[in-house]
């Protein structure tokens, strides 16, 4: 069977599986939506409980890493993922889930060879170019206030 790269790329296409596009984008607003409601409830929670507005700030950042890396822990992280996409790469929770998911994949390995030296085997490159980068923007600050 002879075909043209035409006829060829025509035949995938018509085989290829349609993609839900409309719907993982609509699953990955709405979650994501959901998990930074989630923060601004907790943030007023925590000022109505008498913190203020940066402490309250701290607060929720801490509890959505918990929960985060709970989840995960559990397998609802993965669960949620599945459902959402990228709705649940919300910074915070999306970093606490690649900080313990190598952690738990590699614990087999021992603790120090396996979930220390794994866990930030994702996160690692995050942490050095937003440190990296926040060094630079620093330097460059003091430069130009020195001119």
């Amino acid at each position: 069977m002879d075909m043209t790269k035409e006829e060829y790329g025509k035949y995938l296409k018509d085989r290829q599986p349609r993609s839900p596009l409309g719907r993982d984008m609509l699953r990955a607003f709405l979650v994501g939506g959901l998990i930074c409601t989630l923060g601004q409830g907790l943030s007023l929670l925590f000022q109505n409980a008498g913190l203020g507005a940066e402490t309250a700030g701290t607060a929720v950042s801490v509890t959505l890493v918990f929960l985060g890396a709970v989840l995960t822990g559990s397998g609802i992280y993965d669960d949620i993922a599945r459902f959402a996409g990228a709705g649940t790469l919300v910074p915070i929770t999306g970093f606490a889930n690649s900080v313990v998911a190598p952690a738990l994949e590699f614990k087999r390995e021992g603790l120090v060879g396996g979930t220390c030296a794994k866990m930030f085997v994702i996160a690692g490159p995050v942490i050095v170019y937003g440190v990296g980068s926040s060094v630079v923007y620093g330097l460059v600050l003091v430069l130009l206030k020195a001119l």
